[in-house]
C-alpha cells in the first residue's frame, strides 16, 4: 500500500508537470535574482549563499503544501483512505514521501548549480546537497501536518505557512549553518547529525500527528 501511494502520487505529478516545474522554477528564479541585486562582490555572495538557497528550499516546498491532500479529498480518494485497513500514517508516510520525490529532490540536484553562482567551493556545494538531501524530507513531513490541518478551510494556504514556518525554523539554521561551518574551517558534521536526527524524529512523530489531523478535518 505504501509504494502504491508513492507510485500513484509520482503518477499523477507526471500528469501535472505544471506544479512540479513551478516550484522548481520559484526555486531557481529567487537564488538567481540575489547575485543580480547584490553584486560581482565574491565575498558578499558567499556569506550570503547557505541562507539564500535554503529559503528559496523552504518556500519552494511550501508552494506545493496546499495540493498533497486538497485534490484527494475533492475527488472522495481520501475519504475510501480512512476507510482502508491499512495504517492511515502509513498512507500519509507515503504522500509525504512522493511529495519529496516531486519538490525536494528536483531542489537538492539543482542546489550545486546554482551554487556556481555565489563561487561557493566545491566542498561547500556538497556540503549544501548533504544538508538538503537531509532537510527537505523534514519539510514535506512537517508541512503534511499543517495540510493535514487546513484541509478543507478557506485561505488554508495562508493558514499553512503560519503553521509550518516556526517549525522549519531549526532545518534552516542547521542547514545553512553548515555550509558556514565548513566554509570558515569548523567542524560541520554536527549540524548534519542534528538535522539527521530531526528527520528522524519527524518521520517517526509526522505521519502519525497528519493523520489524526486528517481524521478531525474530515469529521
Amino acid at each position: 500500500m505504501f509504494m502504491w501511494i508513492i507510485k500513484r502520487d509520482l503518477l499523477l505529478a507526471v500528469r501535472r508537470q505544471s506544479d512540479v516545474l513551478t516550484t522548481l522554477f520559484f526555486f531557481i528564479i529567487v537564488v538567481s535574482l540575489f547575485p543580480l541585486s547584490v553584486g560581482p562582490e565574491m565575498n558578499m555572495l558567499r556569506t550570503m549563499a547557505p541562507g539564500v538557497v535554503w529559503v528559496a528550499a523552504l518556500l519552494a516546498s511550501m508552494l506545493s503544501l496546499g495540493r498533497m491532500f486538497s485534490n484527494d479529498y475533492l475527488d472522495g480518494t481520501l475519504e475510501q483512505m480512512l476507510l482502508s485497513p491499512q495504517s492511515l500514517s502509513l498512507l500519509v508516510l507515503g504522500k509525504a514521501f512522493a511529495h519529496w520525490l516531486v519538490t525536494g529532490v528536483p531542489l537538492v540536484l539543482m542546489a550545486p548549480v546554482l551554487g556556481i553562482q555565489y563561487d561557493l567551493p566545491v566542498e561547500a556545494l556538497l556540503v549544501l546537497t548533504s544538508a538538503l538531501l537531509l532537510g527537505t524530507p523534514v519539510l514535506s513531513l512537517i508541512g503534511a501536518i499543517g495540510a493535514a490541518l487546513t484541509l478543507g478551510l478557506r485561505g488554508g494556504g495562508v493558514l499553512v505557512s503560519l503553521l509550518v514556518l516556526p517549525l522549519y525554523i531549526p532545518v534552516l539554521i542547521f542547514g545553512s549553518g553548515a555550509v558556514e561551518a565548513n566554509m570558515s574551517g569548523v567542524e560541520f558534521s554536527a549540524h548534519l547529525s542534528l538535522i539527521g536526527a530531526f528527520l528522524l524524529v519527524t518521520a517517526v512523530f509526522a505521519p502519525w500527528a497528519a493523520a489524526w489531523s486528517l481524521r478531525v478535518s474530515l469529521e
